[in-house]
């Protein structure tokens, strides 16, 4: 019996059932996830939602009009209010400004610069005045379509029902104006000021409400007044269909999980019995297919996704899922016959060996080696019998040649010294960005890319100085933004308290006003200490620290904000302990100003993974999180003094805790560095490894 289970483990017909067996579960997994992401419209956390109240189709509904309005209501408000030119944003205009100027500096023959930058932005002004009235007007029409654009959004929409009042602005799409109206519905939503109130209660629940509330919240105020409604005829619609919605998407994802288990299955048993007649035979035996080479096998395998993909996207998606099984089995078919003989190369040991690259480097080397092997008596005797007569023979007719290649030689050389010295004198008039250009390898060529080099630094050095005055440029701007938001609620809701008698209200103001003066505190503390660290000033004790027990004790000690914001964290590090030369006071503060970015932006109920590795001389420590706004920044911008992730002014950050790090880092002779990859954030802080006992 053991026999003929053997013999039928191994026989071609039964490679050929489980090939076909595999085929039909690849094709129907992709079938199934096809179906699944279209009736899902790529929701496919449908399945694992407990109602519609607690789905993420239920916050869909009405998030695209919350987005809507709170943009017109924070921002644009109506009409006359973007043409009288109150929505022009101050650091926008600067910037745009500062764009002209540079262009004023380059261009005018008015620009002085022997003058201050005070006077030459003056004279610019005046020259460029109908220029910056130009952008101004070109600023007020994008904002004038943004406006009508947002507008023709929500006067769309037919459900929900909603009214937003902002005190003076209305927008509504019925004739209700009372939330105890709007709280007669099956399903509302009701914020005001800075409160809200949900209905059903267990949508406070839903883990995407956040996406509806988060930006209302951070613009909330006492005149802001938002209600929403759901009719029962379209909820009882909505909540059917997602039913209906889900009972779908569940059976397809099972019909996945089996598919998707029968094709890893069929895929495994053919790996191992691939080549072989026995699972003891030791003697492997290859096809014809498989005297393809392997990089030519591989470069088929990517045509032929591509090719699956282009069909799919021409002819099955959206509309026409039956046609992913007709396309998906002859494509798959010839991609896994393909698939299956690398297996067998990689069985044979000949995965590298058996290809084009492979055999054209063993053919030249063999070549070398041969002549080579030949030895030096042969290979000076076809020098002599053959090279030198052919050598006396060219000599006596190629004179004139001769003289010929050596002028343009000469000549050659000539042109390449007149091209460096009139480049030479175009940098030395001040044209920074001419480039030198003298073909070939020699001296002359060497020389002028040298002296581009030397004109390449100095326009890097030119462009860092610009640089560097649009960067305190805008310093001074966001600091003066920043100190302001905080210091005029305080002003205001000091002014408040002057009249009020209400003992509950003025509660409330002393509690914005802790608030508010917290702020500003914690500004005027981040920004000393980033002016001190950027200087240099602070002095550092570097010692040997062990970095695994400071990383350890430090996350015991935010344990509790840890846990406070659903965070896990992974910290993976060597067995043995890693020291590194630093101060542990600066080193702390420096993680500890990158774990409070982690606090600030990383996506709740996500995982934050802490890493140290040895790389070389150096330590790297890496923090890797998943940010909670969309990072649609440049690293290099968020290293910048007072940037922020989300490109937001209404966040608590001050922008300076990554500028302060990278100081103290600096001070300690590491190198602190940002990587921003879609939604993943990685710093990586590099320092000193100390080897001594």
């Amino acid at each position: 019996m053991d026999t003929k289970s053997k013999k039928y483990s191994h026989s071609i017909i039964t490679k050929v059932i489980v090939f076909i067996i595999m085929l039909a579960c690849f094709s129907g997994a992709m079938q199934a996830i096809g179906h699944l992401v279209s009736v899902t419209d790529g929701d496919v956390e449908i399945i694992f939602e407990d109602n519609y109240y607690l789905s993420k189709s239920y916050v869909m509904e009405s998030e695209g009009l919350i987005s809507d309005i709170t943009r017109l209501m924070e921002r644009y408000k109506s009409e006359e209010h973007i043409l009288k030119g109150e929505t022009i944003n101050k650091d926008e205009l600067r910037n745009e400004e500062q764009q002209l100027f540079f262009d004023y500096q380059l261009e005018s023959k008015n620009y002085n610069p022997n003058l201050r930058e005070v006077e030459n932005y003056e004279q610019f002004k005046i020259e460029y005045a109908d220029k910056i009235t130009q952008m101004k007007d070109q600023m007020i029409k994008r904002n004038v379509r943004e406006f009508h654009f947002l507008l023709n959004n929500i006067e769309g929409v037919k459900d929900p029902l909603y009214y937003a009042s902002d005190g003076v602005n209305v927008y509504t799409n019925s004739t209700m104006k009372e939330k105890q109206q709007f709280k007669a519905y099956p399903s509302y939503m009701v914020f005001e000021g800075y409160k809200r109130e949900v209905y059903p209660k267990e949508i406070e629940a839903n883990k995407y409400l956040n996406w509806l509330t988060m930006e209302w919240d951070e613009w909330g105020s006492e005149n802001l007044a938002f209600y929403v409604a759901f009719s029962k005829e379209s909820l009882d619609s909505k909540i059917s269909e997602w039913k209906e919605n889900k009972v779908i998407a569940t059976k397809d994802f099972y019909w996945l999980l089996g598919f998707s288990a029968g094709f890893i299955l069929s895929f495994i048993y053919l790996a191992l019995v691939s080549g072989r007649k026995s699972f003891k035979d030791k003697e492997l035996r290859l096809q014809a297919i498989d005297k393809l080479y392997i990089d030519l096998s591989i470069l088929s395998c990517l045509g032929l996704i591509i090719l699956w993909m282009l069909m799919l996207d021409m002819i099955v998606l959206p509309n026409n899922l039956s046609w992913v099984i007709p396309v998906t089995l002859p494509i798959s078919a010839i991609f896994f016959i393909l698939v299956l003989s690398m297996v067998r190369h990689f069985k044979n040991r000949t995965l590298f060996r058996h290809t084009c690259i492979y055999q054209i480097i063993k053919r030249l080397v063999q070549f070398i080696g041969d002549v080579y092997n030949s030895g030096n008596v042969g290979v000076k005797t076809v020098l002599i019998v053959i090279g030198y007569p052919l050598l006396i023979a060219l000599t006596f007719f190629m004179f004139p040649v001769t003289i010929g290649v050596a002028a343009w030689f000469a000549l050659k050389k000539v042109k390449a010294f007149k091209a460096i010295k009139d480049g030479v004198e175009e940098i030395k008039n001040g044209e920074i960005h001419h480039s030198i250009e003298v073909a070939g390898k020699g001296e002359f060529a060497s020389l002028a890319a040298n002296i581009n080099s030397l004109a390449d630094g100095l326009k890097n050095a030119v462009d860092n100085e610009l640089k560097s005055e649009r960067l305190k440029t805008e310093l001074i701007t966001n600091v003066s933004h920043d100190i302001r938001t905080p210091l005029t609620s305080i002003i205001t809701y000091v002014d408040l308290l002057k009249n009020e008698k209400d003992l509950s209200k003025i509660a409330e103001y002393i509690e914005v006003l802790d608030q508010k003066s917290t702020r500003l505190k914690y500004l005027t503390d981040d920004l000393f200490e980033a002016a001190k660290a950027s200087s240099g000033n602070i002095p550092a004790n570097l010692e040997k620290i062990d970095i695994v027990s400071l990383i350890t004790q430090g996350l015991g000690e935010v344990s509790e904000k840890i846990e406070e914001l659903d965070l896990e964290f992974r910290f993976n590090h060597p067995n043995d302990r890693v020291h590194v030369t630093a101060d542990g006071k600066l080193l702390w503060r420096s993680i500890e100003n990158v774990l409070s970015n982690i606090f600030k932006y990383a996506l709740k109920g996500s995982r934050v993974y802490i890493q140290i590795e040895e790389a070389g001389n150096e330590v790297l420590l890496t923090f890797k999180n998943i940010s909670a706004y969309e990072l649609n920044i440049s690293a290099d911008e968020l290293m910048e003094r007072f940037k922020r992730g989300d490109e937001s002014r209404a966040s608590q950050g001050s922008g300076l805790g990554l500028s302060i790090a990278e100081s103290l880092i600096d001070i300690q002779k590491g190198k602190f560095l940002i990587q921003i990859d879609g939604d993943l954030f990685k710093s990586m802080i590099y320092l000193p490894k100390n080897n001594k006992e």
